[in-house]
């Protein structure tokens, strides 16, 4: 169940600024560890302190004239094979020591490919150990004498340090040390491990200078190793399952109130020697994960990071005890980190796990050369790309120093073999890389404000104290006997009380005079230790009187001390009280607000209810209307097409009487020309044949028909009742003139002139006219229709039913007589969007269509009809790309 966090998460504070604007570049070193055996080809040679230089091995070629490369690298110092481990820590980790214990952090790491000498480096062998415990031993060296007593200083679990009194230090060393789970403390070099007891310094150490005397300082350690991007602490203490092991559990990084990075749950170890230090280093170390690969028979499978946190907090104004103000306290950290070493499968015989375990090293290399190459570039380009620290965990970690938490250093270990010349060559390049990199230098501990030197000035004041006291009343803090022989030693010496003749008159004179010396100097020592006795005496009386006065305001604050607690009881009943009533109170509140929140959510429930019946109002409204109006439409469309159909009926039957009137006249005038011939002497019958009357023989007049276009006339079977095959045809007066040249269809296709008005609308349908081929005009004009062969015109208009409908009217081009053009129209189209929700009506083609026999000739009324006929006429031609359809094409709205 997740708990539900009230109000807004607070804005994190900035991270800090490094308070030093100075930088520093990071310190490269590079060691060259010496050949396994002297027979071995060599690819590496040191020309000077600073710089070596790289051979091709033989049958390795370089450049593209098959020559050796020979390439050089420069470091801020190079150690060849012969320096010793005592010069190398000198020289690379002496200074982060010394910045160590004037509170400033430090990295150190080792690079380089795998059998190249890293951990030897780090941590040495026996009789020559390596950074790692000369570290320790400078450092407890150093404030060997400043320690504060154990348990003084105390982590907080946050990557901070508390500070405990010395009654409550001394509470919880008796706690641990009763309890059966007390770390084990060393006291001399006799319990050390014989495997590591030689690993610890026996020549002349380093000390630190400048370290204050007014400080106290505690050490802690906390090893770690991150194996496959895990983080493992090495000296957590678990119970060991022999049946059924369990495994480690990894951490995880966390960030402190400081924006630094530290691994939570982590633990940390307080130790007060170099040996203590490094024995817990070696208990760790046995925990690391190490294989056995064709390279290296103890190959570091993780990298390893030994932490050394020194806390520091100065003396209280008497130079006694720690200053109990956690905000005093300095807490900095070494970081000593052993990385695993770069390899390749193929050559170390890597299988299975190994496998596995190799990937994971080479990625988190990988990714600390990425972070070091974009900061390079940040730095060098005054780009501001972001660094993937957290790609990573050994980058992830150790972010705040290449941000400017401390100084970071590495030591580039390389081996000379001619076999790891390719892995060499990739890691001095990152190593050259890596020296372009600066980091911000830390800027220095600020004092407390105390005078220095409260430690000595305590330690005289006690000394001139009992000075004092042996002046006044003798040696006070001697015993007995060395009382009595001072006594004896400082009396007058007696002479000889030999008597060799009895008239010697000055033997015993002058042993006289010795008593009566010795017997003042006896006289002066009881006045004086009287004296002293009634100085001693009046001391214990004024020191009985202030016990006494302490005695009766201790009393009277014990008094007032009663009456305060009681009144914190009091205050501690009436705050349960109203805790109780608080609760109760938040308890009603809850239950108003749930049903507050039931109210609103059936409030907003009915809401939306009513909003939706409220739309499905206004959409039957809209409907409705929208119905009333399409059955407007409809009533109008069937009034006028009835009108049109009794038109067109009527105009049928004229035209049929005319034309039976006409084919009667015909047969008359045949029969009166019969008659005429045959009254006519002498003369043959003339033989029977079609007879064809012009059209300017005959007169017109309201009687007789006009003649028709080509899309108005009659079909043949409607001119000729009878099956006579001489019945005579009336032809059209006019002719529409032909172009007398008429470009082929196939040369290049038909051009169209596209006629849209300006006032057109784009509706958004699927379906649209596409006319690849077109002249595209607002207005039509003589030049457009002088070079294209068909034109179509598109004309938009609201039907009855509140619809807009789009008519493309289509028609040919031809020219007339006079050289100009004309536009004979021959097809018209209807695109008209109609609602899902309407019942589609038939097509007009389909409502126009005579229902029998009688209706046929009404159909060459309707316009569009006369259209749709005139295309069939033209014997199967094409009216352009999109338009092979004939008739009335009616597009809906999906």
């Amino acid at each position: 169940m997740m708990r539900q966090v009230k109000g807004k998460t607070p804005r994190r504070p900035p991270p800090k600024k490094p308070l030093s604007n100075q930088k520093d570049p990071v310190g490269v070193y590079c060691r060259v560890r010496p050949l396994d055996f002297e027979d071995e080809e060599c690819c590496i040679e040191v020309i000077s302190s600073t710089t070596i230089q790289l051979h091709a091995p033989e049958g390795f070629k370089t450049n593209r004239n098959g020559e050796y490369k020979e390439t050089q690298y420069s470091f801020k110092k190079v150690f060849g094979v012969s320096v010793s481990q005592r010069e190398l820590f000198e020289h690379v980790a002496k200074p982060l020591v010394d910045d160590l214990i004037h509170g400033k952090n430090g990295l150190l790491f080792t690079y380089g490919v795998t059998g190249s000498g890293k951990t030897f480096t780090m941590t040495g062998s026996p009789g020559q150990g390596g950074l790692l415990p000369r570290s320790l031993d400078m450092i407890f060296n150093s404030i060997g004498s400043f320690q504060a007593k154990r348990y003084v200083f105390k982590t907080d679990d946050k990557n901070g340090m508390d500070v405990q009194s010395e009654v409550d230090a001394l509470l919880e060393r008796q706690r641990r040390e009763n309890s059966l789970s007390a770390p084990k403390t060393l006291s001399s070099r006799q319990k050390l491990d014989p495997e590591i007891a030689d690993m610890i310094m026996q020549e002349e150490a380093f000390k630190a200078e400048g370290v204050d005397e007014d400080c106290s300082y505690s050490i802690f350690v906390s090893y770690i190793e991150i194996y496959n991007n895990y983080i493992y602490d090495l000296l957590e203490e678990t119970q060991e399952d022999a049946i059924k092991p369990k495994p480690p559990q990894s951490k995880i990084l966390r960030e402190d109130q400081n924006h630094n990075m530290y691994v939570a749950g982590c633990m940390e170890v307080e130790i007060k020697s170099a040996e203590e230090a490094f024995q817990v280093f070696w208990r760790g170390q046995k925990k690391r994960k190490v294989a056995n690969t064709r390279l290296n028979r103890e190959s570091s499978r993780s990298h390893s990071v030994f932490i050394i946190k020194l806390a520091q907090a100065p003396l209280d104004a008497d130079g006694d005890n720690v200053l109990q103000d956690k905000n005093q306290v300095t807490v900095s950290q070494l970081c000593l980190v052993d990385l695993a070493g770069s390899e390749r499968t193929g050559r170390t015989g890597a299988e299975g796990t190994r496998i596995r375990e190799a990937g994971n090293i080479n990625q988190s290399l990988l990714n600390l050369r990425t972070c070091i190459e974009i900061l390079r570039e940040n730095q060098m380009c005054g780009t501001n790309k972001m660094v993937p620290y957290r790609d990573s965990k050994i980058t992830h970690l150790f972010k705040n120093y290449f941000d400017g938490e401390g100084r970071v250093r590495m030591v580039v270990c390389v081996n000379p073999n001619a076999g790891d010349y390719e892995e060499t060559l990739l890691v001095m390049r990152f190593a050259e890389m890596t020296q372009e990199v600066e980091v911000a230098r830390p800027a220095d501990r600020p004092i407390c404000g105390f005078t220095p030197g409260r430690r000595y000035r305590n330690q005289a004041f006690k000394e001139e104290l009992s000075r004092k006291l042996e002046e006044r009343g003798g040696p006070i803090d001697r015993d007995v006997p060395s009382v009595i022989n001072h006594l004896v030693h400082s009396l007058p010496p007696l002479p000889s009380c030999e008597l060799t003749d009895p008239h010697d008159d000055i033997t015993l004179p002058r042993l006289i005079e010795a008593l009566q010396n010795r017997h003042r100097v006896r006289q002066m020592m009881i006045e004086d230790y009287n004296k002293a006795a009634n100085m001693m005496k009046s001391m214990l009386q004024e020191l009985d009187n202030n016990l006494i006065s302490r005695d009766n305001f201790i009393q009277e604050q014990n008094g007032k001390l009663t009456e305060k607690y009681k009144i914190i009881q009091n205050n501690k009943a009436e705050i349960e009280r109203l805790e109780k009533k608080n609760k109760m109170q938040e308890h009603k509140i809850d239950i108003l607000q749930k049903t507050a929140k039931i109210y609103e959510d059936d409030k907003r429930s009915l809401q939306q209810e009513l909003e939706t019946r409220d739309q499905r109002l206004q959409r039957e409204l809209s409907e409705k209307r929208r119905m009333e109006q399409r059955m407007h439409g409809v009533v109008s469309d069937t009034q006028l097409k009835w009108e049109k159909e009794c038109e067109r009926r009527v105009n049928a039957m004229q035209l049929e009487m005319q034309n039976k009137l006409w084919v009667k006249d015909e047969k008359l005038k045949q029969l009166k020309a019969i008659v005429t011939e045959s009254k006519t002497p002498g003369r043959p019958d003339p033989p029977l044949r079609q007879t064809k009357p012009q059209a300017k023989s005959q007169p017109q007049s309201q009687s007789q028909p006009q003649p028709q276009s080509q899309s108005q006339q009659p079909s043949r079977e409607e001119r000729l009742p009878t099956k006579r095959s001489a019945s005579p045809s009336p032809l059209p007066t006019t002719t529409p003139v032909r172009p007398l040249h008429r470009r082929s269809r196939s040369a290049g296709g038909e051009k169209w002139v596209d006629h849209k008005p300006t006032s057109s609308m784009d509706l958004g349908t699927v379906l649209q006219p596409v006319i690849p081929n077109a002249i595209q005009v607002s207005a039509p004009s003589e030049k457009a229709l002088s070079k294209c062969d068909k034109y179509v015109l598109t004309h938009q208009e609201i039907a009855s039913d509140g619809e807009i409908q789009t008519k493309l009217i289509k028609g040919d081009v031809i020219k007339t007589r006079g050289g100009g053009q004309a536009v004979q129209f021959t097809d018209i189209e209807t695109l008209k969007q109609e609602l899902a929700t309407v019942p589609s009506r038939k097509r007009k083609s389909s409502e126009g269509a005579p229902a029998n026999g009688d209706q046929k000739d009404g159909a060459w009324t309707d316009v569009e009809t006369r259209c749709a006929v005139a295309v069939e006429m033209k014997a199967g031609s094409n009216m352009g790309p999109g338009y092979e359809h004939h008739g009335i094409t009616k597009r809906r709205k999906p």
